[in-house]
């Protein structure tokens, strides 16, 4: 009888099926209770997530720990943006977990929707986002680069200035869009900055930026760009400074800083502990020398033909006098004196000059027999040639090009060899 009996009574409804039952019609209460218990199976969260009219009850799914990562993609575009906030937060607590295997649907899907929250209409989230993201060691790069875009300064800035998982390419794919002042600085004040980022915040010629990279210890800055940096430094005084006082300073950089730097940063080149009395007074050598050449005729009263017929007869035509001239911008006289030591005319020199080639102008040089350093000089300072198609010297000093390869082109120029 009692096993008849059995048969037919009813089962008590399990923990699941209560659940459903709550999820589905009890009040709202109950349903916030359930929405917030931490042992409310996933499904009957996810089930919440996705058909709960009440967004209070949506928003405690976003904020329970037990949320699970595959209804993060829903609640991302869930109507109610204090939803989408608690979501954020959520998320980003996710990330060292889901981070370990980078390679699941679990974590692609917590990429997708912070993706969704990276691009979301209202600022506050985004700003959210951007300022826990920029010292999170697990912040996705994809997300990274889309926050560093974004139009909003509150939002891109902190991305661009702190976090580290931000790309070098999209670091300088931004810089190349003509960004904002502000863009160039955060960028250039970055803890580190590799040596790519740095030539390309230099390339934006924004000063306050390239002063603020100048000054920044951490970013790294090789002697080809730093020669780059002084040659650019003549139109942007304001980081001659910093450039002076910049540790580890080649001496070769001293050397040419003194060619056109005012007395105060001159000081500072003085006061470097790092140079021996030898090196210092090599500086002032030039800085003394570069002074009396713009007493000689400080108005550039005297006819060129005139002060190069003095300095032929002096015996002072040389590779220093044209450094000089350089170094006062009087590029009329420096014209005259390569054109006279390489046995051509002005305008020859001004028509290679202004065809911003390098190897012509490594040539012209040569048949004068100038340094490789000044022919450098020439291209940058000058020419104008771009940093990626400068000629540096071989080994610190020689000609790269063989006796052949510059020949070739004096013959190309229309010049003997």
């Amino acid at each position: 009888m009692d096993l008849f009996k059995n048969l037919f009574r009813r089962r008590a409804p399990t923990d699941q099926q209560k659940q459903q039952d709550i999820a589905e019609s009890g009040s709202a209460g109950k349903r916030l209770t359930l929405a917030r218990d931490s042992e409310t199976s996933k499904e009957i969260l996810y089930y919440l997530a996705e058909n709960d009219p009440d967004p209070k009850i949506r928003k405690a799914v976003a904020q329970n720990a037990s949320m699970p990562p595959h209804v993060s993609p829903i609640l991302a575009v869930d109507g109610d943006a204090d939803v989408r906030l608690a979501l954020a937060g959520r998320l980003v607590e996710l990330l060292p977990e889901m981070s370990q295997d980078e390679q699941s649907q679990l974590y692609a899907y917590v990429v997708q929707a912070l993706g969704t929250l990276a691009l979301d209409e209202v600022i506050k989230i985004r700003a959210a986002l951007s300022s826990t993201l920029k010292d999170h060691a697990h912040t996705p790069p994809k997300i990274a680069g889309q926050l560093a875009r974004d139009v909003e300064r509150e939002v891109s800035e902190p991305i661009l200035r702190f976090c580290a998982t931000l790309s070098d390419d999209d670091l300088v794919d931004i810089l190349k869009e003509h960004p904002d002042s502000w863009v160039v600085e955060a960028v250039a004040r970055r803890d580190e900055v590799s040596a790519e980022v740095s030539g390309a915040v230099i390339e934006t010629k924004n000063e306050p930026g390239g002063r603020a990279l100048i000054e920044n210890d951490g970013a790294e800055i090789g002697e080809s760009l730093l020669h780059y940096i002084v040659a650019r430094a003549r139109d942007f005084p304001e980081w001659q400074k910093p450039i002076a006082a910049r540790k580890s300073l080649p001496i070769s950089i001293a050397k040419e800083m003194a060619e056109f730097v005012d007395a105060s940063v001159r000081d500072i080149l003085f006061q470097r502990e790092d140079f021996d009395e030898h090196t210092t007074e090599e500086i002032a050598a030039v800085f003394r020398r570069r002074v009396e050449f713009a007493s000689d005729d400080p108005n550039n009263a005297v006819p060129i033909e005139a002060r190069l017929k003095q300095k032929i007869e002096e015996g002072t035509l040389n590779e220093e006098a044209i450094s000089d001239a350089l170094a006062m911008r009087d590029t009329d006289f420096a014209f005259g004196a390569i054109a006279y030591m390489a046995k051509t005319d002005i305008p020859m020199v001004e028509k290679i000059m202004g065809a911003n080639a390098a190897k012509s102008i490594v040539a012209l040089c040569w048949r004068a027999g100038l340094s490789m350093r000044l022919a450098l000089l020439l291209q940058k300072d000058v020419a104008h040639v771009q940093p990626k198609e400068l000629i540096y010297p071989k080994d610190g000093s020689a000609y790269p090009l063989t006796e052949d390869q510059l020949n070739w082109q004096l013959e190309f120029l229309g010049l003997e060899s």
